[in-house]
C-alpha cells in the first residue's frame, strides 16, 4: 500500500487526506495544533464564484459540486443556501466574468431585493448582485466531519524537515520521531514555504497578518443570512467581506487589507491588527445597523499570498514532495484536495495548478 504523509491539518490538508483515502493510500497527517486552528480558523467562510480569473471561477464551480458530495457523504450542511451578496461598481466585472460560465447562477438585485436578501445592511442604492449558489461555509461542521473520518491518521507533532532519501523515498523528521513515506504533501500554511525550501522548492509566498471581527446580530432574522462583499466605498471602506455563523446570531467582518511581516517572521507593525479591528467596527456602525457594533470575538491569522494575485494558488512539486500555497483557499478545498491527491499518486501536477499557469491571476 502506498504510504503518503500530509503535513498540516487545515481544510486543504484534510481534504487531501480524504481524497487520498479514496485512492486506497495509507495516509498520515501531521498537525502540531488543533485541526483547523491555523489559517483555516473561524466559524464561517465565504463561498463565492466571482474571481478576476475566469479559470479560477470554473475551478471553484467544480469545488462547489464536491462540497455537495461531501454534504451527502457526511450527512450535514457544509455550505448554506443563502447565497453570496456583493455590492459596488465591481459587480459589473463580476457579472462579465461569470457570463462565460452560464451554469453559475447570478442575479442583479434591485434596492428592495437587496434589503430583503441582507436585512442587516443599511440603505444602499448602488449596484448589487446575488451569487445564488454561493453561501456561508460551515467551517466547524466541515472540520468535525473530516477529522472524525480521519482520526486514526492524525499525528499530533510538529514537522522539522521533509526531504528525499538516497533510497528514493521521503523522510519526515518530527519533534519526536522519524518516518518514511512514498510521497509527502505540504499544506502547512505559513510553514509550507520553509519546509518546501529545505526540499528544494522555492515558493514565492508573501506573508502578512489579518484580523477578522465577529459582531452579534441585533435581533432574530427569519431566514439564513447570505455572505457579503462590499467594494463600493459608500460606507467608508472597500474590500470588506463578511459571513454569518451557522446559527445566524453573529456575523464576522473583515477588511481585505493586511499588515506586513518582517523577514524574520515578526509583525512589522503589531498595533496595526488592533487598527484593522477598530476599522471593521467603525464600518459596522455605518453599513450594518442590524449588527451590534461591540465585537464579540476575533480571529487573527496569517495570510500567504502569491505575487500574481489576491486569489493566486499553485502546486509545486519535486520528486516525491508536493506543496500548495495561496490565499482564500477554503472554498476550493475539496477540488484542491483531489488535485493534490492526484499529484501524490501520479507524480504529475494538474496543468491548471502548476505555478506557471498562475491560476487566480488578477
Amino acid at each position: 500500500m502506498t504510504r503518503i504523509a500530509v503535513v498540516g491539518a487545515g481544510i486543504v490538508g484534510l481534504a487531501t487526506a480524504h481524497a487520498l483515502r479514496k485512492t486506497g493510500a495509507d495516509v498520515t497527517i501531521y498537525e502540531s495544533g488543533t485541526p483547523g486552528g491555523g489559517q483555516s480558523a473561524g466559524d464561517g467562510r465565504i463561498f463565492r464564484h466571482a474571481h478576476d480569473d475566469v479559470r479560477l471561477a470554473g475551478f471553484v464551480s467544480s469545488s462547489r459540486t464536491l462540497w455537495r458530495q461531501w454534504e451527502a457523504e457526511f450527512g450535514v450542511e457544509l455550505v448554506s443556501d443563502a447565497g453570496a451578496v456583493a455590492i459596488g461598481d465591481s459587480v459589473e466585472d463580476k457579472l462579465r466574468i461569470l457570463s462565460d460560465l452560464p451554469h453559475i447562477r447570478v442575479a442583479l438585485l434591485a434596492q428592495g431585493q437587496l434589503a430583503s436578501a441582507l436585512p442587516i445592511l443599511a440603505d444602499f442604492e448602488g449596484k448589487a448582485m446575488l451569487d445564488v449558489d454561493g453561501g456561508a461555509i460551515r467551517t466547524l461542521a466541515a472540520f468535525r466531519a473530516l477529522t472524525e473520518s480521519l482520526t486514526e491518521a492524525l499525528v499530533a507533532d510538529h514537522v522539522l524537515t521533509v526531504q528525499h532519501t538516497s533510497e528514493g523515498d521521503v523522510e519526515i523528521r518530527t519533534g519526536t520521531g522519524v518516518d518514511r513515506f512514498d510521497h509527502a504533501v505540504l499544506s502547512a500554511g505559513r510553514g509550507t514555504a520553509p519546509l518546501a525550501r529545505n526540499a528544494g522548492l522555492e515558493i514565492p509566498v508573501e506573508l502578512a497578518a489579518h484580523a477578522r471581527v465577529t459582531f452579534p446580530v441585533r435581533q432574530d432574522v427569519d431566514t439564513p443570512l447570505p455572505t457579503f462583499q462590499d467594494g463600493s466605498g459608500t460606507f467608508g471602506e472597500t474590500g470588506v467581506y463578511a459571513a454569518p455563523s451557522a446559527d445566524n446570531r453573529s456575523y464576522s467582518v473583515g477588511l481585505s487589507e493586511t499588515t506586513g511581516v518582517r523577514q524574520d517572521g515578526s509583525l512589522a507593525d503589531p498595533p496595526a491588527l488592533e487598527s484593522l479591528a477598530a476599522r471593521a467596527a467603525a464600518y459596522v456602525r455605518h453599513a450594518l445597523p442590524g449588527l451590534d457594533p461591540e465585537p464579540s470575538g476575533y480571529v487573527h491569522c496569517w495570510v500567504t499570498r502569491l505575487p500574481w494575485g489576491e486569489d493566486g494558488v499553485g502546486i509545486w512539486s519535486t520528486g516525491k514532495i508536493s506543496a500548495i500555497a495561496g490565499h482564500n483557499l477554503f472554498k476550493q478545498a475539496p477540488a484542491l484536495g483531489e488535485a493534490l491527491a492526484e499529484t501524490a499518486v501520479s507524480g504529475v501536477v494538474p496543468a491548471l495548478l502548476r505555478p506557471e499557469a498562475q491560476l487566480g491571476k488578477a
